[in-house]
This record gives C-alpha cells, sequence and structure tokens, in this order.
C-alpha cells in the first residue's frame, strides 16, 4: 500500500459511499417540496460492486469508509454491505451518516456487522419543528430513540449534525449545546451551503463565529481534540461538560487546504471534491470488466484531478447533482 496524495501533496485516506439515492424524510436544505426523479434499481452499485471499488481504494492508501445516502438505512440489508466492507484487512474504520429515523430498527445488527460509530443528523428538538423541516411523517422521537439504541449498541460516539438556518432553529443553538452537559451530546453545528437542484430556500445564514458569540451565554468555549475522526470540525468543550461542540465551516473558513476525501455516488461515480461537478466513472467500466489494475488507475485520476478548493466565494455552485445524490 503505497498511499493516495493529489496535485496539491494532501494525503487522500477517506472514502465516503452513497448507497442510496432514495430518503424518508424531505428536509428543506436538501430537497424539492414534491420530491425528486429517483435512480432506478439497475443505475444504483450492487453491494458487491461497491466492495470492490472499496477493495481497489483501500489498496491504494483508503482506509476510512463512511456510508452516506440519501438515507442509507432505507436500502435493504446494509448490514450485509457493513460486514463486507469490514473483511476489507487495511479499512481500519467504518461509519455511517443517517437522520436516525431507522436507526433503533438497525443499530445492533449494524454494530455485529462491523460498523464503528455513527453521526445522526438532526436539526431540531421540537417535534412540530422536525416535521416542517424534514416534511415527512417521521418523528422526533424516532430518532432520539435511535440515538439511544446506537449509544447502547456501543456505536460511539454518537456525533449529532446540526444545519444551522437563521429564522428555522437558529434559536435551539444553546438547546443543543446544553445537550452536551446535560446528556454528553457530540453536538456539530453546520454553516448552511448553497445548494444545487431545486430545493427551496431554507433560511439564513449563520456564521460559525456567530453561533459561538450566542453561546457564550452558556460560558466560555474551550478548545479541544476531538474524540475520534479527522473530519473538518473544529471542537470545543463548555466547562464541565463531556460532551464537545464541533463547528463545520463550508462558507466563512473553508477546510479544502486538508480535505482527504473521495465521494462516490449511488450510482458509480467519484467525485473528488463535493463542490465541483467533475467526475470519474467507475461503474460503466466495472460493468464492462475492467481489471483491478485499470480501476486503481481510475480512482488515481479522479485524486489527480481534485481541485485546489472549491469555488463557493466566487459564487459558482455545482448543478450537475443535488447532495443528496452525493451523501453531503
Amino acid at each position: 500500500m503505497t498511499g493516495l496524495s493529489d496535485s496539491f501533496q494532501r494525503p487522500i485516506n477517506y472514502l465516503r459511499i452513497s448507497v442510496t439515492d432514495r430518503c424518508n424524510l424531505r428536509c428543506i436544505y436538501c430537497m424539492p417540496p414534491g420530491g425528486v426523479q429517483l435512480m432506478s434499481h439497475d443505475d444504483i452499485l450492487s453491494y458487491e460492486e461497491i466492495y470492490t471499488i472499496a477493495r481497489a481504494a483501500a489498496e491504494l492508501g483508503i482506509d476510512k469508509l463512511r456510508l452516506t445516502g440519501g438515507e442509507p438505512l432505507v436500502r435493504s440489508g446494509l448490514p450485509e454491505l457493513v460486514e463486507m466492507l469490514s473483511r476489507i484487512e487495511t479499512i481500519n474504520d467504518i461509519s455511517l451518516t443517517t437522520n436516525g429515523t431507522l436507526l433503533k430498527r438497525y443499530a445492533a445488527e449494524l454494530k455485529a456487522a462491523g460498523l464503528q460509530r455513527v453521526n445522526v443528523s438532526l436539526d431540531t428538538l421540537k417535534a412540530d419543528r422536525f416535521e416542517l423541516i424534514t416534511r415527512s411523517g417521521g418523528s422526533l422521537g424516532q430518532v432520539l430513540e435511535g440515538i439511544e439504541a446506537a449509544r447502547e449498541a456501543g456505536l460511539e460516539p454518537v456525533k449529532l449534525n446540526v444545519v444551522v438556518m437563521s429564522g428555522i432553529n437558529d434559536d435551539e443553538l444553546l438547546d443543543f449545546a446544553d445537550k452536551t452537559i446535560a446528556e454528553e451530546w457530540h453536538v456539530r453545528f453546520i454553516e448552511l451551503m448553497p445548494l444545487a437542484g431545486e430545493a427551496a430556500p431554507a433560511g439564513g445564514f449563520v456564521s460559525a463565529a456567530d453561533m459561538k458569540r450566542r453561546l457564550e451565554l452558556l460560558g466560555e468555549l474551550e478548545p479541544c481534540l476531538p474524540s475520534i475522526g479527522n473530519g473538518p470540525a473544529k471542537y470545543f468543550r463548555l466547562a464541565q461538560a463531556k460532551g464537545t461542540i464541533g463547528f463545520i465551516t463550508p462558507v466563512s473558513e473553508h477546510f479544502c487546504f486538508n480535505c482527504n476525501r473521495l465521494r462516490l455516488t449511488a450510482d458509480g461515480k467519484l467525485r473528488p471534491c463535493l463542490l465541483s461537478d467533475y467526475e470519474v466513472d467507475l461503474k460503466t467500466p466495472l460493468r464492462s470488466g475492467i481489471s483491478q489494475a485499470g480501476l486503481k488507475e481510475s480512482i488515481e485520476e479522479a485524486v489527480a484531478n481534485k481541485p485546489r478548493q472549491h469555488q463557493m466565494a466566487e459564487g459558482y455552485v455545482p448543478r450537475e447533482r443535488p447532495f443528496f445524490q452525493v451523501g453531503g
């Protein structure tokens, strides 16, 4: 294993895998009210194809995998994929990002299959607001039960991802932060990004600096290291808190200079940057019988074309795919 680096000498060791474009929620910052045109079953990579790509990536130096969607738990048999991926010897971390609504049902099975931890997307602690934000029949109670089930199964640390939107949920910043003291939650506040596709506007932008100012009502935020992982969040801790508060700042302070990830879409395209339309097709050559060596060359091609940074500051937003097809 030689390790992967892009043309800017950034080591690339993390692959996010979207297993489906389907989701049982319709969050206001992600999807339009009427839903979206979904991919056909034949367009989606099989679990065997995902495994083949992940194995090739691992041979190049990828050692961390994250399963995403859409909502990954709506795809049947996901623990089977986790078990397959866990057999790749050089993969040392397999995690999952989920909206949590189905997590109670699958947490123990996922842990037994080899999953190590989960991130749960949760943008409100208010039941009526949950229905407003998600435009769905799902419930806040299901997500909270899923979080507890994940903890009981040992999928820790459970991290909570909160997209902060002015006029919609920014009044809950203190409530979420208080959970890091009272219940040892690990909360990550995420700046709202401009989205591709037809998602409806979802409130105003709130910078991480503004969030920090508001949280000062609870006391000083002391910088700390993450409990696990090497993602883009900067972590802090309130006095007496066992949990942590993270800030992810794709807009006000981008973290492209140390980006270590690739993204595999559900239909088999490898994207070196979330905020770029450039992608390399792996599905077509894979189904045409490409060799393992040829597959690794295609992965290396994507890495070689990873841009220095996104272009949001210049007003560029990718147009070819909405985020729910890329895994966020």
